[in-house]
């Protein structure tokens, strides 16, 4: 017994599904490791300003796919924190990629900077333009299994604010319905110097 025949279009079709589910299992996949193991696994230095700008450039893809512009304000001195970097980029890629998805039906900006606080902290905000959330919404983000998402876990945030915690950061949130969303993160700032 042959294959069913298909036609080309239907085919497509079931294979960009296909692909999507199986992402999406991977995210969720990878949640659940990171959930098991959400400490830093190594301390180094960190150079705040190329890692805004990396992960800027891994959201672009998605961003252009739901039709968001990003634009990235990095301080102009170097800044440097001390924590896991890959860890740093998965936390920064997580909340990135909620702020596009929140705008995705209709477009918008998400801005990402760099600056420098009070002390020399130093703080990274993700500012979307998209549907925002609740006050409640706010207080229950980062705990398991809420999400605002239609197929979200949840877990992917509370692995991220898990992550950026453990590496003495702080965040905070403050979003309107309809007027989007910012996350505020802000770190202790390194006074070593780099050679």
């Amino acid at each position: 017994m042959g294959a069913p025949n298909i036609d080309p279009e239907k085919r497509q079709f079931y294979q960009r599904i296909s692909l999507e589910e199986l992402d999406r299992a991977q995210s969720i996949i990878n949640d659940y490791l990171a959930v098991a193991k959400p400490e830093p696994e190594k301390d180094e230095l960190i150079l705040i300003n190329e890692e805004v700008h990396y992960v800027s450039q891994v959201l672009l893809t998605l961003a252009n796919y739901h039709d968001v512009k990003i634009e990235v304000s990095l301080q102009h001195s170097q800044m440097i924190i001390e924590g896991d970097r890959n860890k740093l980029r998965q936390s920064f890629i997580n909340i990135g990629k909620n702020a596009i998805e929140a705008m995705a039906n209709t477009g918008g900006l998400l801005e990402i900077t760099s600056s420098s606080g009070h002390g020399g902290s130093v703080i990274v905000s993700f500012r979307d333009s998209g549907i925002g959330m609740t006050q409640e919404q706010i207080g229950r983000l980062g705990t398991p299994y809420f999400s605002s998402k239609e197929k979200g876990t949840g877990l992917g945030t509370m692995v991220s604010f898990s992550l950026i915690r453990a590496m003495k950061g702080k965040i905070r949130i403050d979003s309107e319905k309809g007027k989007g969303t910012v996350f505020e993160i802000t770190f202790p700032a390194d006074i070593r110097e780099i050679s």
